[in-house]
């Protein structure tokens, strides 16, 4: 009874703001600091609002370029983390503990120290506007993620299903790509999920490196400007804010059995 207790509570301190959030993004203008748990009465206005360019809200093309920076971000994280992860849990070489620690380290340094330097080096090679500033710092968070995840999956996996395939003909990159690969699934489509959130929640980097043109859903919310000088429109950002996130709980929820069963593969031995 206790623990249903513990669990009701934790469930309702975590979805409380995302509820917050909905309830106020349905509330007209006049109502933004009403406390009711239901919005009444409820409009769609707010919606409109975060779609319209006349505040310079470009929420769409915002969305537009979270998903192209996301995507990539996702796309080359697996790439490069599915065969350094490989690398990690199933070779042996010089240097491995280290560059396992220096993989590590790399995904616990603050983005704030990168922004200088970053901002500077992009800015030498022309490259300020562009989707790669945006796409290149995100892989480097991404990919540590990427590797560790797939490292603990792979090195439970049990090595009698490479060798058997070496023995029938294969080579370590074909037993790699026909078994390996294929078993590794669920852990690959969980890290995939978790990156892209990574990389689609970002805002650091995104507000400094960015432009009009190429700004993320993230900076976009943040640059929402009301009717008059300086007013926050509350409601077009709580509005603007369901748009992008209820999806990604949703996909979190639908794919939840997907991303546990990723998550805890290889947490046993066999």
């Amino acid at each position: 009874m206790r623990t249903g207790v513990q669990a009701i509570i934790i469930v309702i301190w975590c979805l409380a703001p995302f509820y917050w959030m909905i309830v106020t993004a349905f509330r007209p203008v006049d109502y933004t600091y009403d406390t009711s748990l239901i919005p009444i009465p409820a409009t769609l206005d707010n919606f409109v609002t975060a779609f319209s360019t006349q505040l310079g809200n470009h929420l769409l093309r915002a969305i537009g370029n979270s998903l192209i920076v996301g995507v990539s971000v996702t796309l080359i994280a697996l790439v490069f983390g599915v065969t350094a992860a490989y690398a990690l849990a199933r070779l042996e070489f010089a240097g491995k503990a280290f560059l396992a620690g220096i993989i590590l380290g790399a995904s616990m340094f603050p983005a704030v120290a990168l922004l200088t330097p970053l901002f500077q080096l992009f800015t030498n090679l022309g490259w300020t506007g562009t989707y790669q500033v945006l796409i290149i710092p995100s892989i480097s968070f991404a990919l540590p993620l990427t590797v560790y995840t797939l490292a603990s999956f792979l090195r439970e996996m049990p090595w009698d299903l490479e060798e058997a395939a070496r023995v029938d003909g294969c080579t370590r990159f074909t037993a790699f790509i026909k078994i390996i690969l294929p078993l590794a699934a669920p852990a690959v489509f969980t890290t995939a999920i978790l990156a892209f959130i990574a990389s689609w929640n970002e805002y650091l980097i995104a507000s400094v490196l960015s432009t009009d043109a190429t700004q993320t859903v993230t900076v976009a919310i943040a640059g929402f400007t009301g009717s008059q000088p300086h007013q926050e429109p509350y409601t077009a950002i709580m509005a603007a804010g369901t748009i992008v996130t209820v999806p990604l709980v949703i996909l979190v929820l639908i794919l939840q059995r997907k991303i546990v069963a990723g998550l805890t593969a290889g947490g046993v031995k066999g």
